[in-house]
């Protein structure tokens, strides 16, 4: 069996257009912080690793040129969203309405009791805040 110790990372795209806002939506509004930052010229592309706890969790952001939009409605095959755990689902409501964050209402999940919802990154992925 492959002994799997961890997720090390998670990778997402964004176009070029919107890599700067992606960047600041990561670090800014959900308080990612940056690790390593390099232009990556024979892609013509950026490579932007950031983490959370001291590196415990991190994604990696990479802007293209030449990209295809993300078929998500109807559903499509692979990645559905990324999910953060929070205390209060709530007070993350609020923050990402304060900043203009496309969010839909708050939920609770029937199986657990626990509150969740989804909110939309600058280049529409999926995202899920989950109560802890």
């Amino acid at each position: 069996m492959l002994q799997v110790q961890s997720i090390h990372h998670i990778a997402i795209l964004t176009s070029s257009e919107l890599y700067e806002e992606s960047k600041r939506f990561y670090t800014d509004i959900l308080g990612f912080t940056v690790v390593a930052e390099v232009f990556r010229e024979q892609r013509n592309s950026y490579k932007l690793d950031m983490a959370l706890n001291d590196g415990t969790y991190q994604l990696e952001l990479f802007s293209f040129p030449d990209y295809r939009e993300r078929a998500s409605f109807p559903e499509a095959k692979g990645l559905r969203h990324l999910a953060f755990a929070v205390k209060d689902v709530a007070a993350g409501l609020a923050w990402l309405r304060s900043k203009k964050v496309k969010v839909e209402e708050l939920r609770i999940d029937e199986f657990t009791g626990k509150q969740f919802l989804f909110f939309y990154d600058p280049n529409g992925q999926p995202l899920e805040l989950y109560q802890i």
